[in-house]
């Protein structure tokens, strides 16, 4: 089964530097065991819990080999790019959104995870590196990391392995979801396809069915 070696980072709330918002995004490396649970790490805090955290977003993973990209596209923030700097947990430079499928299992010490959604990025970012369009640059070009949920909690150490134990068969990559998604001229078989997949975020689940239904209906069989 593939293997990702990870480190974690979690934080407390700070502000903003401009608008003064509470964020949990300033992450620090993990340098003892932490215990997983459902909503996510203990100690680790998000400050707007209408749109962060809870079952569907405990984990976020991010690709550090991304880090190369935002630094080339935004330079100025370069010296602050770094893992765990725009406010993912886990990161690793041994896995993108190529590499893991919508609803994947994994293990990560005693806890087992699995993949439920991309990342949304938000304005917090552009403001935390003092970079417009950061957000919409992370869109654009897919490399947005991605949730778990926490199937079994436990405990997990700082550089444990993340193994894949399943996936399902059929379910597309992270890559192409976020593909069918940001297509405007996906139709229902795609989306359909999408919405379908065992795992998936319950509330991205909505929206995509949501599209579905603005779609024209298909015609009745004759």
């Amino acid at each position: 089964m593939p293997l990702a070696s990870v480190q974690i980072h979690t934080a407390g709330l700070r502000p903003l530097p401009d608008s003064g918002r509470l964020t949990g995004m300033y992450k620090q490396p993990a340098t003892a065991a932490l215990r997983l649970r459902r909503e996510g790490f203990d100690g680790d805090m998000q400050a707007d819990l209408r749109v962060h955290g809870g079952p569907d977003k405990a984990v976020h993973l991010y690709p550090s080999r991304h880090y190369a990209a935002l630094a080339a596209a935004f330079a100025d923030a370069a010296p602050s790019l770094r893992p765990g700097s725009i406010g993912e947990n886990l990161s690793t430079d041994e896995l993108d959104e190529r590499d893991v499928h919508v609803g994947d299992v994994w293990s990560l010490g005693e806890a087992l995870l699995q993949v439920c959604q991309p990342r949304n990025p938000c304005w917090k970012i552009d403001e935390r590196f003092g970079c417009p369009g950061m957000a919409a640059f992370i869109v654009r070009e897919r490399i947005t990391g991605w949730y778990w949920r926490v199937l079994r909690e436990g405990l997990v150490q700082p550089l444990d392995t993340l193994e894949r134990v399943q996936r399902h068969a059929g379910s597309p990559s992270l890559h192409e979801a976020l593909r069918t998604w940001h297509d405007g001229q996906a139709g229902r078989r795609e989306l359909q396809r999408l919405a379908d997949c065992p795992g998936i975020a319950t509330h991205w689940r909505g929206k995509i069915e949501q599209r579905i239904a603005r779609l024209n209906p298909p015609e009745p069989s004759p």
